[in-house]
């Protein structure tokens, strides 16, 4: 077992603090959706905008410290996992400000290699959205111990069908890593799903059917970075919007399962009905 301070040796404790961020006051928007975004994203920066709040209290602020160790709850393993988002220096904004962002964090190389990666493990929950320690108090205090390395872009754990909610640049790693219990569920069964548009909120309804993989089989058309489009009409008028839209742009859900056996034409009613709800015809990316 490793401890915290001794993988986290670093050269300066008394000016360094450790910040554990769960939410920042909103339970439907957690820290590690934010950390694992792409740098330079708006999702990402509101990972910094987290860490970067100040607040009057002394004790929930970054005054007196040159340097931060920031985590995020990795809550796909549980509420006392917490997953390493960077080491950054601290520079106070002035004049001062309060109850919003009040420091420019700069990401140092310090441990690079582990952002995102590494996991600890605290002796207990925290039980509070945003927790910031003194370094040389984390250790007595909460015991954390390094957990876990996750390989260099991590998949999470199937979360349920009805908790798909997956980025395009997500379904790629999926795919190009044939993740078994993605791979697994998904092949398992025939279904609706939703695509949406994020730049404005516009639809698409589609359905999986036939004899083969399923949503698995139906999705890896979408994840292919040579076509993206799936051979969908309506999505190759996007490339008009420049290479990366869909990327940078499309979120996956599924809306329905149905078991393998269906027939064909159960689904596609099934389809038909998700259509009529979001009307999807009329103000989505659906043509018929």
């Amino acid at each position: 077992m490793i401890k915290f301070c001794d993988f986290f040796n670093v050269e300066f404790p008394k000016e360094t603090k450790v910040k554990f961020n769960m939410n920042a006051g909103n339970l439907n928007e957690p820290a590690w959706d934010f950390l694992k975004e792409d740098d330079g994203t708006s999702e990402y920066q509101r990972w910094i905008d987290m860490n970067a709040h100040k607040k009057k209290q002394p004790n929930n602020n970054l005054n007196h410290a040159k340097y931060l160790l920031a985590f995020a709850q990795y809550y796909p393993l549980g509420p006392q996992y917490y997953v390493f988002g960077g080491m950054y220096e601290i520079d106070k904004i002035l004049p001062e400000v309060f109850d919003t962002v009040g420091y420019k964090l700069t990401l140092l190389d310090n441990y690079e290699a582990y952002r995102r990666r590494l996991i600890i493990k605290l002796k207990r929950p925290i039980g509070r959205d945003i927790y910031n320690k003194r370094y040389f108090s984390v250790q007595p205090d909460l015991d954390p111990e390094i957990y876990e390395i996750l390989p260099n872009r991590a998949i999470e754990d199937f979360p349920g069908f009805n908790n798909v909610l997956l980025t395009h640049k997500q379904l790629q790693d999926i795919f190009n890593n044939e993740a078994p219990e993605w791979k697994r569920q998904l092949s398992s069964v025939k279904g609706v799903y939703c695509i949406t548009d994020t730049s404005n909120g516009q639809l698409y309804i589609g359905s999986a059917y036939g004899n083969y993989s399923g949503i698995w089989q139906r999705w890896s058309a979408y994840a292919n970075v040579n076509n993206l489009t799936g051979g969908n009409k309506a999505f190759e008028e996007l490339k008009c919007m420049g290479a990366n839209y869909i990327i940078d742009n499309f979120t996956y859900s599924v809306l329905e399962i149905l078991d393998p056996r269906t027939a064909d034409q159960v689904v596609i009613a099934r389809e038909n009905h998700w259509k009529k709800v979001f009307k999807s015809k009329k103000f989505g990316m659906n043509e018929n």
